[in-house]
């Protein structure tokens, strides 16, 4: 049988919980979290309701209760309300911003010998050899040029075009 947590607000909480349900502008889950604490107060000011009612009055899983109960009485009532923050990104970093500055360094230096410009390819395979990165794809090079606005293909890479009037 999982444990069973009691939730017994103090009158600060209680009061801070309901200013947060009468509210207009809380936002839905922390409203239905709010009012299911309310429920579950087993205090003196409290209905102490049972999980299984509370959540049938709220529409929502008495395991989901059961939860937020549990995080209310290990964590505190700040964490009961918010999501939990995630401890690491979903993926991890791998081309942070030296590794753009770097390739940007690249992409507007003279080309190899032999071309008249870079290529994605050409620059990809290059931060490999220069050791930018272990690996690159080309579609990351892409990327990396088109979020600051880099063309590989105008007559000046690097430079801002040039303002003016164009003739007629």
């Amino acid at each position: 049988m999982s444990p069973r947590y009691r939730v017994t607000l103090t009158k600060g909480e209680r009061k801070e919980l309901e200013a947060m349900t009468h509210r207009g502008k809380t936002p839905a889950r922390k409203f239905i979290h709010a009012r299911a604490l309310l429920l579950c107060d087993a205090g003196d000011d409290g209905p102490a309701w049972n999980v299984s009612d509370v959540a049938e009055a709220l529409g929502v899983s008495s395991r989901s209760i059961e939860h937020l109960k549990k995080h209310f009485v290990e964590d505190g009532l700040e964490a009961a309300l918010e999501r939990k923050a995630r401890e690491k990104p979903p993926r991890d970093i791998i081309f942070d911003g030296a590794f753009e500055a770097r390739l940007i360094a690249l992409a507007c230096s003279d080309a190899p010998e032999g071309r008249r410009r870079w290529t994605v390819r050409l620059l990809a395979d290059k931060a490999v050899e220069l050791g930018i990165a272990d690996s690159v794809s080309h579609m990351t090079v892409q990327r990396v040029l088109k979020k600051t606005n880099l063309s590989l293909t105008s007559g000046s890479t690097g430079k801002s075009p040039p303002r003016g009037v164009r003739p007629l």
